[in-house]
């Protein structure tokens, strides 16, 4: 069982408390998912001392990442963040019976259908829960998610000095360049608002996009389809998007959150399309050089994984979820300004002695 210091060690700001307060008051919207009934007891998940297989997303600071950057690196198995600290809660609940072998995922696309493999029986990282994203290439169904225990909103991160231009997705114009990962949820909203794609993700007529291969040109049809939970097989390698109107921005991609933040500071990309949680750490982590804008009007929600014949495990999982968060009252804001609340609940003679 981990000790409630150790948890408190691992906040993303335990060093700055004052700035931690300040971010802190930028998730107002972030609070615990909803207000339903106080959560009820739950029963053991699993049998015997087996270890569930659990992959994280490396990148995600302060939602889930790993001590140490580097694959292959020590540490970075470690894992750190809001996820990490609610894993572990459910580790410290003796009826639960749960424990995780934790192993951090540098990779983000796809990550959400790993569990439908051998090697994770479960997998987080802040995923955002998706009807696409149960299912595998073929159309089948292969992933169940727990419910939510997070909100996100998409954002933009840019330079301070055009946080008054860039307000809106609306205002980024033909000039600018937007960088994203492929397969988030940011990439998919942010070609929405900005009409590049429909809200099914199909391509407007004559975008272009650049690949390893070299450039195809979309006739507006599905098959040239660009969605969170994947993209059409020809335009899967997508390493640029170049709206049909001038007036649109051009689409970058980049592999990972470090390259896109670096793009950013050095100004190859005006513009991040990213979750407000990670926007706005990487804009306290650089002293207010970056802003957060453009603040999406739609919510959506995050959970953990699980292959699809272990739905019985996933609502298990919910269950003592349900009881951390008190029924949905205790989220990401809560434990941002209290590490430790999880823990606190999970010791609980509520939660132990049942």
């Amino acid at each position: 069982m981990e000790r409630n210091d150790a948890v408190l060690s691992r906040h993303p700001l335990a060093a700055a408390p004052v700035q931690a307060l300040v971010l802190g008051a930028w998730f107002l919207c972030l609070t615990a998912i909803s207000a339903a009934p106080a959560a009820s007891q739950p029963r053991a998940c699993t049998e015997g001392e087996r270890p569930l297989k659990l992959g994280f997303y490396a990148h995600f600071e302060p939602v889930s990442h790993s001590a140490v950057r580097a694959p292959g690196s020590a540490g970075f198995d470690d894992h750190r963040g809001y996820e990490a600290d609610l894993l572990s809660a459910l580790e410290a609940i003796d009826s639960a019976n749960l424990s995780f072998s934790r192993r951090g995922i540098a990779a983000w696309d796809g990550i959400w259908l790993l569990p439908a493999g051998p090697r994770y029986d479960i997998v987080g990282g802040g995923i955002t829960i998706l009807d696409p994203r149960t299912r595998d290439a073929s159309g089948e169904t292969a992933i169940v998610f727990t419910s939510g225990h997070i909100a996100f909103r998409q954002s933009l991160l840019v330079r301070a000095e055009d946080a008054e231009r860039l307000v809106r997705h609306r205002d980024l114009s033909g000039t600018d360049r937007v960088g994203v990962l492929a397969g988030t949820t940011g990439e998919a909203r942010l070609l929405e608002l900005t009409g590049i794609a429909d809200g099914n993700g199909v391509l407007a007529a004559g975008t272009r996009v650049d690949t390893p291969d070299g450039a195809v040109v979309a006739d507006g049809g599905t098959d040239y389809r660009i969605e969170a939970a994947g993209a059409s097989p020809g335009i899967a390698s997508r390493q640029q998007l170049h709206p049909a109107s001038v007036a649109l921005p051009t689409v970058v991609y980049y592999p990972d959150d470090t390259e896109l933040i670096a793009a950013l500071a050095a100004g190859r990309i005006d513009a991040v399309a990213r979750g407000e949680i990670g926007n706005r750490a990487e804009a306290q982590a650089h002293s207010e050089a970056f802003a957060v804008t453009a603040l999406d009007s739609r919510a959506q929600t995050g959970g953990f994984a699980l292959a699809a014949e272990d739905a019985s495990l996933a609502s298990c999982i919910d269950r003592h979820i349900d009881w951390l968060t008190d029924g949905g009252r205790i989220g990401f804001r809560e434990w941002f300004d209290d590490p430790s609340v999880f823990m606190r609940r999970a010791l609980q003679p509520a939660a132990v002695e049942r």
